[in-house]
C-alpha cells in the first residue's frame, strides 16, 4: 500500500476510535447508575450529577475547544483533550465517593470538549479530495454513532459481571492507544494567528452552562424554583451578551454569519432535532423496559442490537449518497424515518412482545444513521479551513443541547401527563392528593420499577399511567421531528440556476441591412 494512503487510513482509524470512546461514554454510564447509588450511598440527586456534570462542562466548553484548536493547533489541542479524558476516566473508576466521581466526570467533559471539535477538522485536512473526504466522514460518523448504539449493549453485561467501575476502565486502554497513534500519524496543522476572544469564551461557557443546568434541573426541582429561574435568567443575559460581543469583535470565536448559509443552518437544525427526539426519548425507554416489562439491564441493552446494526449500515451509505446527490435526500429521509419510528413506538404498551415492535428499532437505527454523516459533510464542505474548528464545535454544541432539551421537554410532558392520569384512579384508591405528585416524580426520576414497592392495586395504576404518559411524550417527539423534516427540506432545497439575461432589443445600428 502507498505510504501516504496507509498514513491516511491510520489517521482515520485514530480519529474513529477516539470518537467512538467519547460517544460510548455518553450512554454507557447510564447502565452503571443503580450500582453506583448502592456502593457510593447516594440517591437520585447524586446520580443525576454523575450524568449532568459531564454534560454541563462538555456543552459549556465546546465552542471554546474549537476556538483554542484554531488558535494553538487542532492536533495539539486534540491530544490534550484525549489525555484529560483518559485521566478523568481512570479517576472516575477509582472514585470512592460521589463527590470525587462527579469531579472526575467533569474532567472527562473538559477533555471531550477539547477533542471533539478537532477530530472532524483534522479529518478535513487529511482527506483533501471531496469524494474521499465524504467516505472518510461517513466512516467517522459510523463509529461515532456506533458508540452511542453499542453503549447500552456493552454496559449492561459489564456492570452485571465486572462492576460499575468497568464502564470507566474501558476508556483507559483506548485513550492510551489513541494518544500513541495520534503522536505518530496525525499531522501538525497550521495555526491561525488571531486574538483569543476571551469575553466570548467566558460568556459562552457561562451562558451554555447555565442553560444546560436549567434544562436538566427544571423537571426535577420544578420550573418555578428560585435556583432554576435564576439560572434561566443568567443564561438569557449571558447568551444575549455573547451574541452582541461576537457581532462586534474582529476575531469572533463563533462567526454568526455562519447561519446566513441556509444549507449550514439546515444541517445544524437537523442535528439538533435528531438529538431532541431520539436521545430525549431513549432516556425514558429503559424505564419502560426494566421497570414495567421487567427486563434485566443486560437484556434491555441487547434489545438494541437491531438499531446498532442499522446504524452501521446507514452511516457509510448516507456518506456515499451525499457525495453523489448532496445532503438533502439522506437528511430529510433520516428525519422522516425517526419521526415514523417514534410514532410507531407509541402504539405498543408494556405487554407487547419484542418481535411486534422490532421494526421500530430497525427504522430508528436506519434513520439516525442517515443523518449523522450528511450533517458533518455539509458543514465541512461549506466552511473555509480557518473556521473548520468553530463549525465543528457549533454542530456538536447544538447536538448536545438538542439531547438535553429533549430530555427536559419530553420529560416535562411525561411527568405532567402522568400526574394528570394518576389523579383520578389514585383518588379512588384513597391516596392523598399530595402523595400523587410524589409518586409521579418518584417514577419518572427513579424508574417505573419504584412502583413495585407500592401495594399491587397502586402498582398497576402507576404502570398503566406511565405507559400512557410515555405514549404522549413519544408522539410529541415524533411531531417535532415531522415539523423539522419540513423545515430542513425547505432549507436544503436546491439552489435555482441563475436566469439568463434577457436578449437586448436590436437597435437601429444592429438591425440587418435590406436590399
Amino acid at each position: 500500500m502507498d505510504p501516504a494512503a496507509r498514513r491516511k487510513k491510520l489517521a482515520l482509524g485514530t480519529l474513529c476510535i477516539t470518537m467512538f470512546m467519547s460517544m460510548l461514554d455518553n450512554v454507557i454510564v447510564n447502565n452503571a447508575l443503580p450500582r453506583i447509588g448502592e456502593q457510593l450511598h447516594t440517591g437520585v440527586s447524586g446520580l443525576q450529577w454523575v450524568v449532568e456534570g459531564y454534560s454541563l462542562i462538555y456543552a459549556g466548553l465546546l465552542l471554546t475547544g474549537g476556538s483554542l484548536g484554531d488558535r494553538y493547533g487542532r492536533t495539539r489541542v486534540f491530544k490534550i483533550g484525549l489525555a484529560l479524558f483518559t485521566l478523568g476516566s481512570a479517576a472516575a473508576a477509582l472514585s470512592n465517593s460521589i463527590g470525587l466521581l462527579v469531579a472526575a466526570r467533569m474532567l472527562q467533559g473538559v477533555g471531550a470538549a477539547l477533542l471533539a471539535p478537532g477530530s472532524l477538522s483534522i479529518l478535513r485536512h487529511v482527506f483533501t479530495d471531496d469524494t474521499e473526504r465524504a467516505k472518510a466522514i461517513g466512516t467517522w460518523s459510523a463509529f461515532s454513532s456506533l458508540g452511542l448504539a453499542v453503549g447500552p449493549v456493552l454496559g449492561g453485561p459489564m456492570v452485571q459481571h465486572l462492576g460499575w467501575a468497568s464502564v470507566f476502565w474501558i476508556n483507559v486502554p483506548i485513550g492510551v492507544l489513541g494518544l500513541v497513534m495520534a503522536s505518530r500519524v496525525l499531522p501538525e496543522l497550521a495555526t491561525w494567528a488571531k486574538r483569543l476572544d476571551l469575553p466570548g469564551q467566558a460568556l459562552s461557557a457561562v451562558g451554555l452552562g447555565a442553560l444546560v443546568y436549567t434544562l436538566v434541573e427544571g423537571p426535577a426541582r420544578g420550573w418555578t424554583d428560585g435556583v432554576v429561574l435564576g439560572c434561566a435568567a443568567g443564561a438569557v443575559v449571558a447568551l444575549t451578551a455573547f451574541v452582541v460581543v461576537e457581532l462586534r469583535t474582529t476575531d469572533p470565536m463563533l462567526d454568526l454569519h455562519f447561519f446566513k448559509d441556509r444549507v449550514l443552518t439546515g444541517a445544524v437544525v437537523s442535528g439538533f432535532m435528531i438529538s431532541f427526539g431520539v436521545f430525549g426519548t431513549s432516556f425514558f425507554l429503559p424505564l419502560l423496559m426494566q421497570g414495567i416489562m421487567g427486563w434485566t439491564p443486560s437484556s434491555a441493552g441487547l434489545a438494541g442490537l437491531p438499531m446498532t446494526a442499522m446504524l452501521i449500515v446507514a452511516a457509510p451509505l448516507s456518506g456515499r449518497m451525499t457525495a453523489r446527490k448532496g445532503p438533502r435526500i439522506p437528511i430529510v429521509a433520516g428525519l422522516a424515518l425517526c419521526a415514523v419510528a417514534l410514532g410507531g413506538l407509541s402504539l405498543y404498551d408494556g405487554h407487547a412482545h419484542y418481535v411486534a415492535y422490532l421494526w421500530v428499532l430497525f427504522v430508528l437505527g436506519f434513520g439516525m444513521g442517515m443523518t449523522f454523516t450528511p450533517v458533518s459533510i455539509a458543514v465541512m464542505m461549506r466552511v473555509p479551513p480557518t473556521k473548520a474548528g468553530m463549525a465543528s464545535a457549533t454542530v456538536n454544541t447544538l447536538r448536545e443541547l438538542g439531547g438535553v432539551v429533549g430530555v427536559a421537554v419530553l420529560g416535562a410532558i411525561l411527568t405532567s401527563r402522568l400526574s394528570a392520569v394518576l389523579a383520578a384512579p389514585l383518588g379512588r384508591l384513597g391516596v392523598p392528593s399530595g402523595a400523587r405528585h410524589d409518586i409521579a416524580n418518584a417514577v419518572t426520576n427513579s424508574g417505573a420499577g419504584q412502583a413495585s414497592a407500592l401495594p399491587p392495586a397502586i402498582h398497576t395504576v402507576v404502570d398503566n399511567g406511565f405507559v400512557e404518559a410515555l405514549h404522549l411524550s413519544l408522539r410529541c417527539g415524533a411531531a417535532g421531528l415531522a415539523v423539522a423534516t419540513l423545515v430542513v427540506a425547505y432549507l436544503l432545497r436546491p439552489a435555482p440556476f441563475p436566469a439568463a439575461p434577457p436578449a437586448a432589443e436590436p437597435t437601429q445600428q444592429d438591425a440587418p441591412a435590406h436590399t
